[in-house]
């Protein structure tokens, strides 16, 4: 995994653009520009406003329930805990909630055992900590309702540093055939 790319200053250079290059061994990775949800779409732009000149934006800089509180029950956070790394599930929006097989929070992706290593969507999470990038993904949908047909996603790094992840936060849609783009769930 690359790390952020550096200034001459030693600072994380900032990528303007979110990008398109492929991500190895992320089968679900897509470009930004194939993403269709505009909730995933806006919480994007939420963390590059929120980012400024910096290679990420710090929790603290954040304050989504008074700023952007329609994008809340489709977020999530999570903790990365590093020697050995982890994620920790600590905020789920009540949209995703509604959709998950169980209540996840405080536990750690390595505790579930669909989401641990060497899972597609641990490789994700991992691509992020390690990388200091977004990620954007588009999975088939898999589990009850019937109507979906993927999942619209992006995990962006934050850390209080500025410069290496120790948070994620996720946005993420439930696209279904009859209401693509539009809020599922």
């Amino acid at each position: 995994m690359r790390r952020p790319a550096l200034t001459s200053s030693g600072q994380p250079a900032v990528d303007d653009d979110f990008g398109s290059a492929p991500v190895p061994d992320v089968p679900a990775a897509v470009a930004f520009e194939v993403i269709q949800s505009q909730l995933v779409r806006d919480g994007c732009e939420y963390w590059r406003a929120k980012r400024g000149t910096n290679a990420m934006p710090a929790r603290s800089d954040l304050d989504p329930l008074i700023e952007v509180p329609a994008l809340c029950p489709s977020m999530m956070l999570k903790d990365v805990e590093r020697s050995p790394l982890d994620f920790r599930y600590r905020l789920i929006g009540t949209r995703l909630r509604h959709h998950m097989t169980a209540d996840w929070k405080g536990k750690r992706m390595s505790e579930i055992e669909f989401q641990r290593a060497p899972n597609p969507i641990w490789r994700a999470h991992a691509y992020v900590a390690e990388t200091g990038r977004p990620i954007f993904l588009r999975p088939p949908y898999v589990g009850p309702h019937k109507d979906f047909l993927h999942i619209d996603a992006v995990i962006l790094p934050l850390g209080e540093n500025r410069r290496e992840a120790d948070m994620v936060m996720i946005f993420i849609e439930f696209l279904s055939s009859a209401a693509k783009g539009q809020a599922s769930g």
